[in-house]
């Protein structure tokens, strides 16, 4: 694959997926990128990258595809067995879109059917963290090529956790994203709680904030629900995905998270009242509808 080790297809180029090919740029790699809406992939001209007409013409040759799309069907859309055939020889798919098991159990057999090496790695963060190279890649896949991609991980990542076989990384990015969707629930309902007790509810940020009761994200999402000014780094609608896929890993095991549900109903309220494309801690209007 020499050559084309150092040329990686980014489909997909919304607020964290642009970030990330621009860090690849900056580290010296050759990046293509492709967007179904095109003119969400030209600013990235200006990094260095080249804009692609079609997903087939993006990853022509290259040694790396990384797919950050919305869900599984998207990816399965853009990349069919025809499309993956035109990567380099001995190429490798890193698949970092948050999918869920059923969604990467999908894209894996995709990559087998077409002989391509697959990489499940989703990853932590939102905006800030993919603009400063600061994610947590959560990788599984086959150990021997493992060292090839740290060429695509490093220029993005502060962390890279490798797990093993490909689907480990989908099923710990469920188990956290529960933490994160749970935690932004109860800190909207908090807010919420202290402005109804008459109690300013910076003043509770203030409380915990250094000690063992605070968490860093708190401040940053509890000031967007104070101020009711929501600039997305990650959309409620997206944040809404992700909790269904938590919900129907759960379910499928036997097990009914009653936090879960009620945050996704929390999401669903928020996203009819128009807040979909804001900033997730927007689930805090939801909570002021009642």
């Amino acid at each position: 694959m020499a050559g084309s080790e150092n040329v990686v297809a980014v489909l997909g180029t919304g607020i964290m997926s642009a970030a990330m090919a621009r860090n690849l740029i900056e580290a010296g790699l050759k990046v293509r990128v492709w967007n179904r809406s095109r003119e969400k992939a030209e600013p990235l001209e200006e990094s260095g990258a080249t804009v692609a007409d079609s997903p087939q013409e993006a990853v022509e040759g290259v040694g790396f595809v990384i797919t950050m799309l919305a869900d599984a069907g998207a990816i399965a859309e853009v990349l069919d067995v025809d499309t993956l055939s035109r990567l380099a020889e001995d190429a490798v798919w890193l698949q970092m879109s948050t999918v869920g098991e059923g969604g990467n159990e999908g894209l894996a057999a995709l990559a087998a059917d077409a002989g391509v090496t697959y990489v499940d790695a989703p990853v932590l963060g939102t905006k800030a963290p993919a603009e400063n190279g600061q994610l947590i890649v959560l990788a599984s896949g086959p150990e021997e090529v493992r060292p090839r991609c740290a060429l695509v991980f490093e220029p993005m990542a502060s962390k890279v956790v490798w797990l093993g076989e490909a689907g480990a990384g989908s099923r710990l990015k469920l188990v956290v994203n529960n933490w994160i969707t749970g935690l932004l629930g109860v800190l909207a309902e908090t807010v919420a709680l202290a402005e109804a007790l008459d109690v300013d509810p910076a003043r509770f940020l203030e409380a915990v904030e250094g000690g063992p009761l605070g968490v860093p994200y708190a401040q940053i999402k509890g000031k967007m629900m104070i101020e009711e000014d929501f600039p997305t780094s990650f959309s409620a609608k997206l944040a809404r995905k992700d909790t269904g896929l938590v919900l129907e890993a759960a379910e499928k095991r036997g097990l009914h998270p009653l936090i879960a549900e009620t945050v996704a109903k929390r999401f669903d309220e928020a996203i009819r009242a128009g807040h979909g494309e804001k900033d997730m801690a927007a689930i805090f209007e939801a909570v002021k509808l009642r």
